[in-house]
């Protein structure tokens, strides 16, 4: 089994929390982890999925189940869908509050399960499980390159036939679309989903206009916030805030959207093979998407991330914030031999950044100036975020 960076806090939790909760795209190890975890702590455990209509019976009277199986660890798989389920697990905990009694796994954000966070307030930790980051798959000698196009999610990544691994992206794609997000309540038809889907490919890195595409799409901008909403809370894109704190300059109010797959991503955008990739137009975007994505899958949650733009144009792809406060930044480029440009270099003046970074493709790691150092992104993921932590 791969080892998980999650692992470690997963460990932690389960020294104090009743329930912990894994949340996270299908498909990208939930089940597998909870399993091998359990395991590894050498404690007896019940595993119940509640997509199975033979698991859903079981628990038809969750408070007999959960009292035959008061000694052993209870997981629970995609448990979003049993909603009715949390009022039980509340009475449950509520009379023994042992570590670890119940792994709840899902994949919908609580933000769309209604009544659960406040059901389990106080008695319930959250660990989002991202698709493999490049550093937890170092043992399969898969290249930056190939984890860049294919993506992070097990099936595709660790599938050696490239025809299989486009096959299965395709499947997950429309299962998500057709089942998936309808389920969690998405309210538009898988259709009108698909094509909201392809549009933000195609703006995927750029800064949100929710009239545009509302117009695009036949919707009021407020109608799109309430789409996308379902689209971030079940992991198939994000919004990246701006950074504003303490700043005396105008700056941007919109956030930039992103696809948390750039595997998903290419499919999205029809391309059929990494060298499809660098002759497009995207690329410098997918690059960027790709980056974030993996920076976001290895920081620890007290460092934020934000971009930073004012109107009059100086930007930054990446400010990484503790406390409000910027730590570093990261400007991330497709290219060899990086140019940084004016707007770049006011930026980080604005910000008052003295660990500032370039990533790129490759292996490079050599200071372009006294403040600014050009690196590759295991070189940033091994060697320099750990600063930040």
């Amino acid at each position: 089994m791969i080892e998980r960076a999650r692992t470690k806090k997963l460990a932690r939790y389960a020294k104090t929390f009743p329930a912990i909760a894994i949340i996270g795209p299908r498909q990208c190890g939930k089940t597998t982890l909870a399993k091998a975890f359990v395991k590894s702590m050498e404690r007896e455990y019940v595993y119940v999925d509640v997509e199975k209509a033979s698991d859903r019976d079981k628990l038809e009277n969750p408070e007999l189940f959960f009292a035959d199986h008061r000694d052993k660890t209870v997981v629970i798989d995609e448990v979003q869908l049993m909603p009715a389920l949390f009022s039980a697990l509340r009475s449950a905990i509520d009379e023994d509050r042992r570590p670890m009694r119940f792994l709840l796994l899902g994949s919908a954000n609580p933000d769309i399960m209604k009544d659960t966070s406040e059901t389990l307030a106080g008695r319930l930790a959250y660990l989002e499980l991202q698709p493999f980051n490049i550093e937890e798959l170092k043992a399969h000698e898969i290249s930056v390159g190939e984890h860049h196009f294919f993506g992070g999610f097990p099936n595709a990544i660790l599938e050696k036939d490239s025809e299989a691994r486009l096959d299965w992206l395709d499947n997950f794609i429309a299962t998500y679309i057709q089942r998936d997000l309808p389920m969690y309540g998405l309210p538009t038809s898988p259709v009108q989903t698909r094509r909201l889907l392809e549009m933000l490919a195609w703006l995927n890195g750029k800064l949100l206009d929710y009239s545009n595409i509302g117009k695009s799409l036949g919707v009021s901008h407020v109608t799109l916030k309430s789409y996308l909403e379902y689209l971030h809370a079940s992991f198939v894109t994000m919004e990246l805030e701006p950074f504003h704190f303490n700043i005396k300059k105008r700056l941007t109010k919109s956030s930039k959207v992103y696809f948390r797959d750039t595997g998903v991503l290419h499919r999205f955008l029809k391309l059929a093979n990494y060298n499809e990739l660098l002759s497009t137009p995207f690329l410098g975007n997918s690059w960027e998407t790709y980056v974030i994505n993996q920076i976001y899958s290895l920081k620890n949650d007290e460092v934020e991330l934000f971009f930073y733009r004012t109107y009059s144009g100086a930007e930054l792809d990446l400010v990484l914030a503790k406390g409000m406060k910027p730590m570093a930044t990261v400007e991330i480029k497709f290219s060899e031999k990086p140019d940084l440009t004016r707007g770049n270099t006011t930026s980080i003046k604005d910000l008052g950044s003295t660990d500032n970074y370039v990533i790129v493709p490759g292996e490079q790691d050599y200071r372009k100036s006294e403040t600014i150092r050009v690196c590759g992104l295991r070189q940033f993921l091994e060697g320099y975020l750990p600063k930040f932590q």
